[in-house]
């Protein structure tokens, strides 16, 4: 019998009570182009977002700092945001455009406004809790299909994940295993890359037999896919794939993005587009895009399941092929961090390459233990 003395005891320290510095990815932006004020919770607050009349999209504090109501249930007048407590007019830059029932606008009339890129047709806004602005090498790269006719537009879905905190997100970055066992793939590589604000994976793995369908199997359906994701900063990922199944290849980008709303609630949003596939109609090639793309997010349903179920979990016990786990918690903790107090061994190169032999002929095994149970 282990004595209790040599059990290992899970730390579950609670989270950061700080949200992560940088670029946060808040959906499509054209979601908040319809003339209307739309409320974001986010960092522990609620913030507005609205397009003016010029299109341009803004982020405020969502409560005026007039007698504090709540700007997402004014009015888009203009370039302006109407509070619908006393009509109180707040242009993007957050200051105070107008008052219809005062001889003059007060001096100190401003409100915080907070600095918003858009990039590959969506909204970012940015988060520093020491103020400063956003620095021009953590912008967010550009994805050029999300620009050309000959990929198919986003798709876009959104979870709602409370009782659990965005590192869980990250963590799948290094963790090879799961992918076998939550996702039912087979990684025969994989490599993880940090460097700066950059965190990298690389995989190619396989779908397993044992999960697929006889008419799958009878067709070729066994897929190889090919995966370099990176997460720019904390929270927006993105993950150029090569699918390969039955002579067809598709091409992809999927978007993997995430924002706080507290310590341990978090909104999970997932997108992908798809090259469409030569010789296709465009009706064709919409369908086998969409087909892609809803395997891709089904994943993360996958993970949500987990997450939902486990507890965090600072000093995990790890094995050889559990990969880089605390090397990638402290490339991570560099967002939590003041910039003047980001040490060295926070954003040093950094790479490791599972060795996944033994994973390999344990899961060929397990897979060939499986089909012959089906047979």
């Amino acid at each position: 019998m282990v004595a209790d003395s040599d059990v290992r005891v899970i730390d579950a320290a609670a989270p950061p009570a700080r949200y992560a510095r940088g670029w946060h990815c808040l959906g499509l932006a054209e979601q908040f182009r319809d003339g209307k004020p739309h409320t974001v919770e986010v960092f522990g607050t609620e913030l507005v977002v609205f397009a003016g009349e010029d299109g341009k999209l803004n982020v405020l504090n969502a409560y005026c700092p007039h007698m504090g109501g709540n700007l997402g249930d004014g009015t888009v007048k203009g370039n302006a945001i109407a509070c619908p407590f006393h009509d109180w007019r707040w242009r993007g830059d957050g200051r105070c455009a107008g008052i219809p029932y005062a001889r003059r606008v007060p001096m100190r009339a401003r409100t915080k406004a907070w600095h918003t890129a858009e990039q590959n047709r969506q909204l970012f806004v940015w988060n520093d809790p020491e103020g400063n602005p956003p620095p021009a090498d953590v912008a967010i790269p550009r994805i050029d299909g999300a620009f050309s006719d000959e990929w198919t537009e986003w798709t876009w879905n959104s979870v709602v994940i409370d009782g659990a905190n965005c590192r869980e997100v990250i963590d799948n970055v290094v963790d090879m295993a799961h992918f076998f066992y939550v996702h039912f793939g087979f990684p025969t590589y994989f490599k993880n890359v940090f460097e700066g604000h950059v965190a990298s994976q690389y995989m190619t793995s396989r779908s397993r037999a044992d999960r697929m369908g006889e008419s799958a199997r009878a067709v070729g359906g066994t897929n190889v896919l090919h995966s370099d994701a990176s997460y720019h900063g904390p929270s927006y990922m993105i993950d150029h794939l090569r699918s390969e199944s039955a002579g067809l290849t598709l091409e992809g980008v999927l978007v993997n993005c995430h924002y706080p709303v507290s310590p341990t609630k978090f909104v999970l949003q997932y997108g992908a587009i798809v090259k469409r596939p030569q010789g296709m109609s465009t009706e064709e090639s919409d369908a086998v895009a969409a087909r892609f793309a809803g395997g891709l997010g089904g994943g993360f349903e996958q993970d949500v399941a987990i997450w939902l179920r486990k507890t965090r979990i600072n000093n995990p016990l790890l094995c050889d092929e559990d990969g880089p786990v605390y090397q990638l918690r402290r490339w991570y903790e560099q967002f939590y961090t003041d910039v003047a107090d980001i040490a060295e061994d926070m954003t040093a190169r950094f790479e490791f390459e599972v060795d996944t032999t033994r994973a390999v002929t344990a899961w060929e095994a397990e897979v060939a233990d499986n089909l012959a149970r089906q047979a």
